[in-house]
């Protein structure tokens, strides 16, 4: 257990800037949350087929696995006057705002095929913008302080905001879908589409401008990024990211987040599927807003009480300990779950909520805070230049790719459950096969990552004394 220490007044980050790269994971959160329920309306609003709005969904993920690690290394080794990552976050959202606007003013009557082709150009055109924020963001964060704990603060405050989409985005459904807000799907989905870019273009910029980032003129063996240099640059990208993969501390990291994450995605939809199929017998009129209140409870209560209780649980008893209790808490809570879908009483539904968000709760909160502190490690193993961005982009590549999987694995289940997404209603074998994977399935995953962080040994004690080493080499950034 460590013990409770001050953090120096040099390491604390001020709230407005805490508050500022909270509102860049804001946006973070809402483009994805608004995406995925704005490609349901690819179907209903714009008549494309079913496949290739899953294509549309998949092909453009392909793209984010190269655009990501690209971006992360040049802003690595960009060499500016303001800095190696505000720049990108300032110029990314500006340009993903305007082109997540542009990648949603299709018309129905512009045909099917046309609009496949305009969404794909387009989608390819957003995750390259949103990258240039993003990648950035998310390097900025793990070199804001060099304090163990308050890194977990700041990751803390920030994804507490962040938690803030995932009140906002199931109410999406509800208003696009309104007819006395809108005549068609297509109109809401437009409309919407200004809202959410113009909403993310605000607080996207914010992080560019009042977070500040580390002293540059320490930082040392940067690429030189122009054209004669590029495939000697992509040489040294490909030996950067194989210095990543090979980091052991970080591949636990990935392996636990990938269980813990993808575990929840694979069963996301089924809490929808059951609240209507198993509480309401498929009465779409009874289910009512039940679902997107399920969602928007749960995301509250990870924001207002599992961070903050997560938070200072590490700086109590250390990181990887966190972790250990919050995902035992969050099986504990997809154990519920049993209990909790209960037809004669639908409000039973949230009486696991606030165990289960242990789990996603405090997944990224400490796992960022711990990848900040293999960047230390890195740096002592592999000298400079730091590798923040390019930590960063591996990370969230990593992510993405098991989404990708997660939605994969998820049709498969419900296909073989039983599930018929044409029937009115689902037989009882259907429901109690799909309930009882809606909780093995996660639970199991869960369990998986506690034993993948069991050999974790990046402590507090070992960060600072890594980080007195490196600041006698090179001095304070």
């Amino acid at each position: 257990m460590t013990t409770e220490t001050p953090t120096p007044r040099r390491a604390k980050i001020p709230v407005l800037e805490k508050a500022a790269f909270g509102s860049g994971h804001l946006v973070n959160n809402l483009f994805p949350g608004a995406l995925g329920v704005f490609q349901f309306f690819l179907l209903t609003a714009f008549g494309i087929d079913p496949f290739l709005a899953g294509l549309l969904g998949g092909i453009p993920r392909l793209f984010d696995a190269i655009t990501d690690p690209i971006v992360g290394y040049i802003s690595d080794n960009t060499q500016s006057r303001y800095g190696r990552r505000k720049p990108y976050i300032f110029m990314g959202a500006f340009l993903a705002g305007i082109v997540f606007i542009l990648l949603w003013q299709m018309d129905p009557a512009a045909g099917p095929t046309y609009n496949f082709w305009y969404f794909l150009i387009m989608s390819l055109v957003f995750i390259a913008a949103n990258t240039l924020f993003s990648t950035p963001l998310i390097a900025l964060g793990y070199e804001m302080t060099s304090d163990y704990k308050e890194r977990t603060r700041l990751m803390g405050f920030a994804q507490t905001i962040g938690q803030f989409a995932w009140m906002i985005v199931p109410w999406f459904w509800v208003i696009i879908a309104n007819p006395n807000l809108f005549e068609t799907q297509a109109e809401g989905v437009r409309a919407m589409a200004w809202v959410v870019g113009g909403f993310c273009i605000i607080m996207g910029i914010l992080p560019g401008l009042f977070c500040k980032e580390i002293d540059q003129k320490n930082i040392t063996n940067q690429a030189q990024l122009d054209f004669k240099s590029t495939f000697k640059n992509l040489i040294d990208l490909i030996k950067k990211m194989k210095q990543v993969f090979l980091h052991k501390p970080f591949l636990r990291i990935c392996g636990a987040t990938f269980l813990v994450f993808n575990g929840f995605q694979i069963v996301a939809s089924f809490s929808y599927f059951i609240i209507l199929f198993y509480l309401f017998n498929g009465d779409y009129e009874l289910t009512g807003n039940w679902p997107a209140w399920f969602s928007t409870i749960s995301a509250f209560m990870t924001a207002v009480v599992v961070i903050p209780i997560i938070t200072w649980m590490a700086n109590k008893v250390g990181k990887r300990n966190a972790f250990m209790i919050s995902t035992a808490i969050s099986i504990v809570g997809y154990l519920l779950k049993w209990w909790g879908f209960n037809p004669d009483n639908p409000w039973l539904m949230f009486m696991p909520v606030p165990l289960m968000a242990f789990g996603l709760g405090g997944l990224f909160v400490l796992m960022m805070s711990m990848t900040a502190d293999v960047c230390d490690l890195d740096e002592l193993e592999n000298g400079m230049p730091r590798k923040e961005g390019t930590f960063g982009a591996v990370y969230w590549w990593m992510v993405k790719l098991g989404q990708g999987i997660a939605l994969v694995v998820s049709g498969l289940v419900l296909k073989l459950v039983g599930f018929d997404q044409n029937a009115a209603t689902q037989t009882a074998e259907t429901m109690l096969n799909l309930r009882i994977a809606d909780i093995i399935i996660p639970a199991v995953t869960a369990g998986l990552a506690i034993i993948v962080m069991w050999g974790y040994d990046l402590t507090e004690e070992k960060t600072n004394d890594i980080q007195e080493e490196l600041v006698r080499r090179r001095g304070k950034i």
